[in-house]
């Protein structure tokens, strides 16, 4: 058995250290809100963001990442894409050097256009870097239903480590050794899910689902392929895989804030009413600089992008995607 910090106290960091618990890792988990914290030692469960599921006693609730991390073996980022650069800066000072950092964070650096593993590789260069990624909507983790992910290092080594640190028989994990692709996956499909919640939100069918998931998986490996992740990464696990889960459930953020926006509602109303993070809104911004940057066509990624920034509306957008010039469909 492991010791385990976790840092970042939301739906999906509680879900996986009651995972970790479960398995009867030694689990401690802390949040940046401090007032957060004190809810959870007081009820016992996070009854903000994942309710009615108590925490074992092996899951602890400490009050910073200094004492999540005092003699762990695994430290779990779990903040949001925007905010893992300042946790983990936060962390390095309690990082020791054989500890092995997961991050779970799905998304691109806005202004730095930078991945995690990026991140923190620049600001501690001998991390041990594991991420971890597929399609696990929190609800359905954190109450033990199966689930399977992939965990993704440059050294194979660290993922089967990983591996075996969080497997249990409902949570299933498979190893990579393409980061690049799992982490462009896991940040790219919540672009596409927003797209699938506002095809969803004006009223459209199947089809229209079906054409945005297809073609979105397709612009998704072409960025991805350009920046030196492997094609077949997005046909598993953190790319269709995590796409279809997050354009089909109502337990997806992006996919219910895209709902809002095709039925009218302003971008930034939308947010507020879904009352947590939604990483496509900031990854769309990201994905549409990056793809500009390295000369990559994104034509639902730039749809979704203006549309977020109330340059153009849902039904707009939908004109712009379904007029454009006739293609071969496998060209890219």
């Amino acid at each position: 058995m492991k010791t385990i910090g976790v840092i970042g106290a939301g739906s999906w960091g509680t879900a996986l250290a009651l995972t970790l618990a479960g398995k009867g890792h030694d689990v401690r988990i802390c949040d940046v809100d401090a007032s957060h914290i004190e809810e959870m030692k007081a009820h016992r469960e996070n009854v903000r963001y994942l309710p009615g599921i108590p925490f074992p006693e092996n899951l602890k609730i400490v009050d910073d990442s200094a004492e999540a991390l005092d003699g762990a073996d695994i430290a779990l980022f779990s903040a949001p894409a925007q905010h893992f650069r300042s946790a983990f800066e936060h962390a390095i000072p309690f990082l020791e050097d054989n500890m092995v950092v997961v991050n779970v964070a799905k998304g691109i650096e806005k202004g730095t256009l930078m991945r995690m593993s990026e991140i923190a590789k620049i600001l501690k260069p001998d991390v041990k870097y594991v991420v971890l990624s597929g399609p696990s909507h929190a609800e359905e983790v954190g109450r033990a239903m199966p689930t399977t992910v992939a965990v993704a290092s440059d050294d194979r080594k660290l993922a089967e480590y990983v591996q075996d640190v969080f497997i249990t028989d409902r949570f299933r994990v498979y190893t990579n050794d393409d980061v690049c692709g799992v982490e462009l996956g896991g940040a790219l499909k919540n672009i596409i899910a927003l797209g699938a919640g506002i095809s969803d939100g004006i009223g459209f069918g199947d089809n229209a689902k079906a054409a945005l998931m297809t073609r979105g998986i397709t612009e998704m490996s072409r960025l991805g392929v350009k920046l030196g992740a492997k094609e077949e990464t997005f046909a598993g696990l953190t790319g269709v895989g995590d796409l279809i889960v997050t354009c089909c459930s109502m337990h997806s953020r992006n996919r219910r804030c895209g709902i809002m926006i095709g039925e009218g509602i302003k971008p930034s109303e939308a947010v507020e009413k879904v009352g947590m993070v939604v990483e496509g809104m900031f990854t769309a911004v990201a994905a549409h600089d990056l793809a500009e940057k390295v000369g990559v066509e994104m034509p639902i990624t730039e749809c979704i992008y203006e549309c977020i920034n109330e340059r153009i509306d849902a039904k707009e957008a939908v004109e712009l995607l379904m007029g454009r010039s006739r293609k071969h469909e496998m060209n890219r």
